[in-house]
């Protein structure tokens, strides 16, 4: 039987909520991350994050409150929006990816807490994200959303080389970071009334 959520469990969850924000809205906190005209978001970092340091359970829940969030109106996604429409977005999907991303990156994650498994849990994770989210971006120009002149499925894809390199790059930050948030904080006890969250 799951065990109800505490206090500190509504908080990280909202933690990483307010982090899923300000990482779609990066740029226009910091303008500078766009990079060659393409934005540096780091909705993929902190969704790795929070699989990562919060666990498969908590990580995966944080992330179905931030897609509710914006769903009912609050402006959480890319450029302060929110509402029910982006439902039908066809970068929704990528949304939807980052439950699955935070799950099975704190599920692999805790099952052995070595860095290599940080490294292959995130990379993993983040590939889930460009799966679902490209294949829900296919879909949607394909059967209801406009599709802009000779779209393709490889061309789907083609779109998706831009913005890998960063991902890959901070897919590997966040578990070097998480590996090393887990050795000094939560192991060494600074933490200790916290520590079955991260489980």
């Amino acid at each position: 039987m799951k065990r109800k959520l505490s206090t500190v469990d509504i908080s990280l969850v909202g933690m990483f909520v307010a982090l899923m924000a300000i990482g779609a809205n990066i740029t226009s906190i910091a303008p500078f991350m766009v990079v060659g005209g393409v934005p540096i978001t780091l909705q993929t970092f902190f969704a790795i994050l929070a699989g990562s340091i919060l666990g498969k359970r908590l990580g995966a829940i944080s992330m179905c409150v931030y897609a509710f969030v914006g769903l009912v109106g609050v402006p959480v996604f890319a450029k302060f929006s929110g509402g029910f429409t982006h439902l039908f977005s066809p970068t929704f999907g990528f949304i939807v990816s980052f439950i699955f991303t935070a799950y099975v990156t704190g599920l692999i994650i805790g099952k052995n807490r070595g860095l290599h498994t940080y490294i292959i849990a995130s990379l993993l994770g983040m590939s889930i994200n460009y799966l679902f989210g490209t294949n829900w971006m296919y879909f949607s120009y394909k059967f209801w959303a406009e599709a802009p002149e000779g779209f393709t499925y490889s061309l789907a894809w083609l779109w998706m080389i831009v913005p890998l390199p960063k991902d890959i790059a901070l897919a590997v930050g966040a578990a070097i970071f998480a590996h090393r948030f887990e050795r000094t904080f939560v192991s060494r006890g600074y933490f200790a009334s916290l520590k079955k969250t991260f489980k």
